[in-house]
C-alpha cells in the first residue's frame, strides 16, 4: 500500500453494499489501508451486475469491483465469539472504522462504539444508516432500511428531479448512496485531523436522507427564503434563462447562459446582438420571467444547427456541452487526458483489464492512484491476521471455532 497522501492510515471496512464501500475506497485510492471485512456470505454487492461477458468465475461484477478497488478483503463472521475477539484485535491499531449496518447491530454484537473506543480512545468511528444513528440525533425513522431510492425521496431530491411535479424521478446513479459516501469520507478525514491534535477519536453519524437534503439546495433555498415548495422543471434551473438542453438538428445539447455577461455573448454568436437590449431580456430576472420566449428564440436559432456546429460555434465561449454517453466518454480526450477511466484485472476473464471510474481530487505532489483490483471473498485474510499477531497455529483454531465460517474451506491453508 505505497504512495498517497493517506499513507499510513489502517481503516476497518465493515461495509456492504455502495455507501459503505464508496466511502472507504476513496481512502484507499489516496493511500489508506482500507481492509473490508466480509461475513462468510460476502458483500451483497459481490452479486450485482454488470458482469463482464467472458467472466467464467463472477466472483464479483462491476459495482463491486468499482466500490472496492484498492482494498484488502478478509472473512469473518461476526456472529462467532472468536471472530468478535479478531475483530478487537485488528481494531487495537486502526486509525478508523467505517459501517453500514442497520442501527443496533453493532451493538448487539458487543462491538459498538463505546466499546471500541474504551479500547482503542484514537478510534474514529463512523457509521452511514439510512437516517442515522441515536448518537447524532434521534429520529422517528431510525429503525427503517433505506436504499438509495428511499434516500432521494425523503432527502427532497425527487420532489424537484423530473419534468414535472405529476412525475418525481430518481436520479440516474445512486446519489442516495455516493453523496453520503463523500459525506461520511469528508467527516472521518475531519475526526481523523482533529484527532491528531486532541489524541481522541470520536464518532461520525451520517444519514442518507440528510445527505440528500444538503446537496438538494432549491428544497431548502426557496422554501426557507420564500414559503414556496419547487417543483421539478425538468432540465432548468430557478431563476436562470438560458438553462436547459437545447434540440439541435440531430440530437441535444446543454446550454447555459444565465447572467448578463453570458447572454451577451450568446445574442453576438447567434447574430442577433440586438437581443443583448431587448428590455424583456435585458437582465438576469427578466430573461427568467420571459423564459418561455428565451427558450423559443434560442430554441429556433440552435434547430437549424447540427450538434456538431454548435459545439463549433459556442464551444469554449458559453457554457455548452453536447450529451455524452458511455460510447462518447470512452472515446472523449478530456477523460483520457484526466486518467478518469484507469483499468484493472477482473477475475475470471484470463487476466483482461476493465475501465472503473478513476480519481476526480488530482493531488500534486501525493496523487491517489487505482493500483489494483478488489478483492476475491476472503483472499487476504491469512495476510492481514498474520501482521495482526496471529501464527499458523491460530489461525488454524479460528478456523476450527468458526470464525470464518463456511467460507474457511476456500481461504488459503
Amino acid at each position: 500500500m505505497s504512495g498517497g497522501a493517506l499513507k499510513g492510515l489502517t481503516v476497518i471496512d465493515l461495509t456492504q453494499a455502495l455507501s459503505g464501500p464508496y466511502c472507504t475506497s476513496l481512502l484507499a485510492d489516496h493511500g489508506a489501508d482500507v481492509v473490508k471485512i466480509e461475513p462468510p456470505r460476502g458483500d451483497m454487492l459481490r452479486h450485482t451486475p454488470p458482469f463482464a461477458e467472458d467472466d467464467t468465475e463472477r466472483a464479483y461484477g462491476g459495482v463491486f469491483q468499482s466500490a472496492n478497488r484498492n482494498k484488502r478483503g478478509i472473512v469473518l463472521d461476526l456472529k462467532n465469539p472468536e471472530a468478535r475477539k479478531v475483530l478487537l484485535k485488528l481494531v487495537d491499531k486502526a486509525d478508523a472504522l467505517v459501517e453500514n449496518f442497520s442501527a443496533g447491530v453493532m451493538d448487539r454484537f458487543g462491538l459498538g462504539y463505546e466499546t471500541l473506543a474504551a479500547r482503542n480512545p484514537r478510534l474514529v468511528y463512523t457509521s452511514i444508516r439510512g437516517f442515522g444513528d441515536t448518537r447524532g440525533g434521534e429520529s422517528p425513522y431510525r429503525t427503517w432500511p433505506a436504499f438509495d431510492i428511499v434516500a432521494q425521496a425523503m432527502g427532497g431530491l425527487m420532489s424537484i428531479t423530473g419534468p414535472d411535479a405529476a412525475t418525481p424521478v430518481r436520479a440516474g446513479s445512486g446519489l442516495g448512496d455516493t453523496v453520503p459516501a463523500l459525506f461520511a469520507a469528508f467527516g472521518t478525514m475531519a475526526a481523523l485531523w482533529e484527532a491528531r491534535i486532541s489524541g481522541t477519536g470520536q464518532y461520525v453519524d451520517v444519514a442518507m436522507a440528510d445527505s440528500v437534503l444538503a446537496v438538494s439546495e432549491p428544497v431548502v433555498n426557496t422554501y426557507g427564503h420564500t414559503g414556496r415548495v419547487p417543483r421539478p422543471i425538468g432540465n432548468g434551473l430557478q431563476g436562470f434563462a438560458p438553462f436547459d438542453t437545447v434540440q439541435a438538428k440531430d440530437g441535444v445539447v446543454a446550454l447555459g447562459a444565465p447572467h448578463q455577461p453570458q447572454w451577451v455573448k450568446l445574442t453576438a454568436l447567434m447574430g442577433m446582438p440586438e437581443l443583448a437590449d431587448d428590455p424583456r431580456f435585458d437582465s438576469d430576472q427578466k430573461r427568467w420571467e420571459n423564459r418561455e420566449e428565451v427558450y423559443r428564440i434560442v430554441g429556433e436559432w440552435a434547430g437549424r444547427h447540427t450538434v456538431a456546429e454548435l459545439v463549433e460555434l459556442l464551444g469554449g465561449k458559453i457554457p455548452l456541452a453536447p450529451i455524452l454517453d458511455a460510447e462518447a466518454i470512452f472515446d472523449n480526450p478530456h477523460f483520457a487526458a484526466r486518467d478518469m477511466l484507469p483499468t484493472v484485472e477482473q477475475p475470471g476473464t484470463g487476466g483482461r483489464q476493465v475501465a472503473v471510474p478513476g480519481i476526480p481530487a488530482k493531488l500534486s505532489r501525493t496523487p491517489g492512484q487505482v493500483r489494483h483490483r478488489a478483492p476475491l471473498l476472503g483472499e487476504h485474510t491469512e495476510e492481514v491476521l498474520h501482521a495482526a499477531g496471529f501464527d499458523a497455529e491460530g489461525l488454524e483454531r479460528l478456523r476450527a471455532a468458526g470464525a470464518f465460517g463456511p467460507v474457511a474451506a476456500r481461504l488459503p491453508a
